[in-house]
């Protein structure tokens, strides 16, 4: 039999007897798989390996000690055991596998039998992953606050981030418009990481000057400058162990850039006004609606440094980009502000919800709670309607619907069917119809009563005041 996807699994056996151990290789790869032999664990780092092959002699009588360990050094790791016949090695196999063993082969091996075990294993490991892969992504939606949806731009943004979260990775860069969820992103994957019980700490590089961004990024001493009464720790000492987390990095000026490349390469530094060398475990997080690369280019930010930042790049969708997420995001803001008034969420107007659909937002999804919240305050009926929204958003969106009128109808009728279908499906009040059609309230009054527009609707329209 052929083994699934062999490229991508190692296989590592050991074996006390060495030409055991060459046969068994011999056997998986004339199967396709990457396998490695040797007689002793010295030296091997386990999480390499997708499978090993483990002769019990090896563990010299202390399996259940041995196997613990290894299956610490190498959690997504599958071991398939061997042993000598005899009544005390088959219990001694039998009893690994209640300590994590896939399963156990007794010597000599069976050329036939060892493929099906070997496939059986790997696929066991793959579907654990999946799971936990899985597991991890719904869990990171759930972390990442209000950045939700199902769009295929933001799915990959949780895929991506939920990786890093659970690798050893230094740094990330995170980049996108302003107001698409970077910071709530970063925090996703500080939470996912073995990082979490350690401080996550935030400092925006563009919203201070180059001194104190320095001071604020590596503390000070007492003394160091003027109105330096006592020491003080910087974020990167804050952030010890855990994640900082750089928002606007691009705003960084080419001096900082320089001490903030130095400590990421070494990582230690010296207070401001201080000898003592200070040394730090932080990953690094760091965020900009700048195209870095162009900055490179125009000789604004340093590429050393650009590279050092970018080792996971995450690109975060403009809303634009992902309106079929819109939906989603308007209800869990709707639920959000519900449950801090204590009130029953409203709801959108099918009209409403398309105009939201085919705004630009030019804001993003900061754009979008803002104005969730707004509504949620101003409206006092249980449904928010076209009407409601700001005068921009329906100006530019609309209803997003088409209207289709054949060439050579007299424009008089166009008109007239366009002022029809705005009354009947963007609003019936007057002056906001007016204000869509780019009209006064007192010539739309006007063109009503030209047209004969006498619908229920519109009827309502001339009533008002």
């Amino acid at each position: 039999m052929t083994l699934r996807d062999p490229a991508s699994d190692r296989v590592l056996v050991l074996d006390s007897v060495e030409a055991d151990g060459r046969r068994t290789v011999g056997w998986l790869e004339a199967r396709g798989l990457s396998v490695e032999v040797a007689a002793d664990l010295q030296q091997r780092v386990l999480s390499r390996y997708s499978l090993i092959i483990l002769d019990m002699d090896l563990l010299k009588g202390e399996w259940s000690r041995h196997l613990s360990r290894l299956k610490q050094s190498g959690p997504e790791t599958e071991f398939i055991l061997t042993t000598q016949e005899g009544e005390g090695s088959v219990e001694a196999a039998v009893a690994a596998m209640r300590e994590g063993a896939f399963d156990y082969l007794v010597k000599p091996l069976d050329p036939n039998r060892l493929p099906v075990l070997v496939h059986k294993a790997l696929e066991r490991r793959r579907l654990s992953g999946e799971n936990r892969s899985l597991r991890q992504r719904l869990s990171l939606k759930d972390e990442c606050g209000k950045v939700v949806g199902k769009s295929r731009l933001i799915t990959e943004v949780y895929e991506v981030a939920s990786q890093v979260a659970d690798t050893s990775a230094t740094a990330a860069l995170l980049t996108g418009d302003s107001g698409t969820g970077k910071e709530l992103v970063a925090k996703a994957i500080h939470q996912r990481s073995r990082r979490r019980d350690r401080p996550f700490v935030s400092i925006n590089c563009g919203a201070l000057p180059e001194g104190l961004l320095e001071s604020e990024l590596f503390g000070f001493e007492r003394g160091a400058f003027t109105g330096a009464i006592d020491a003080k720790p910087g974020r990167f000492e804050l952030a010890d162990g855990g994640t900082l987390f750089l928002d606007e990095v691009g705003e960084m000026s080419p001096k900082t850039q320089v001490e903030f490349l130095r400590v990421l390469q070494e990582r230690e530094f010296r207070r401001l006004g201080g000898d003592k060398l200070v040394r730090v475990d932080v990953r690094i997080i760091a965020a900009t609606n700048k195209d870095l690369l162009q900055e490179v280019e125009a000789g604004r930010f340093r590429q050393d440094l650009y590279y050092r930042l970018a080792v996971v790049p995450i690109h975060l969708p403009s809303l634009r980009e992902r309106k079929e997420d819109i939906p989603l995001l308007v209800d869990a803001f709707l639920q959000e502000f519900a449950s801090m008034s204590k009130k029953p969420a409203k709801r959108f107007s099918r009209e409403a919800m398309e105009t939201l659909s085919h705004y630009d937002w030019p804001g993003n999804i900061r754009e979008l709670r803002n104005i969730i919240e707004r509504l949620t305050v101003t409206v006092h009926a249980g449904t928010i309607r076209p009407e409601h929204l700001p005068r921009e958003m329906v100006q530019e969106g609309g209803s997003g619907r088409q209207i289709f009128i054949q060439l050579g109808t007299p424009l008089r009728k166009v008109e007239e069917i366009v002022i029809r279908r705005t009354l009947e499906e963007l609003t019936d009040h007057r002056q906001k119809a007016a204000t869509i059609l780019g009209i006064s309230p007192r010539a739309l009054h006007y063109k009503i009563a030209r047209y004969g527009v006498r619908r229920k609707r519109t009827e309502a329209v001339l009533s008002k005041p």
